[in-house]
């Protein structure tokens, strides 16, 4: 079984190359562009992985990163910082387990999240 991922994007067509690398990379992919149906998409479902903007509409992603760490059913889970905004990403990078600035490209998405599946355990708790 794949593990699942989840980005949160709210550009459509980043949210597209995105959800297409993480897909190439192993992984059942959903796709969410606001953050705050994303923090109750993250509180009712456990994901292998997340590629998380900073910039988004209702809720930041600064606010979804710290909460996902304070959620024991997603202590497990890999989070990948993608931002256009260094300062905002440095200032959270404990948070992640990569940070990545904008542009991103396919390839570099695909590669760094086929590394975080074989680095991870991503079994149920």
């Amino acid at each position: 079984m794949k593990p699942e991922a989840l980005i949160i994007e709210d550009d459509a067509a980043q949210c597209e190359i995105f959800s297409a690398a993480v897909h190439q990379a192993g992984y059942n992919v959903t796709c969410l562009s606001d953050g705050a149906q994303a923090l109750e998409y993250l509180k009712q479902h456990t994901v292998a992985l997340v590629v998380l903007d900073l910039h988004l509409p209702g809720l930041g992603g600064e606010h979804i990163a710290r909460a996902m760490r304070s959620m024991p059913h997603l202590k497990a889970t890999r989070l990948i910082l993608a931002s256009a905004d260094d300062r905002l990403a440095g200032m959270i990078s404990e948070l992640a387990d990569l940070v990545l600035l904008k542009p991103i490209s396919f390839i570099q998405l695909r590669d760094l999240a086929t590394r975080l599946r074989a680095k991870g355990d991503f079994s149920a708790p």
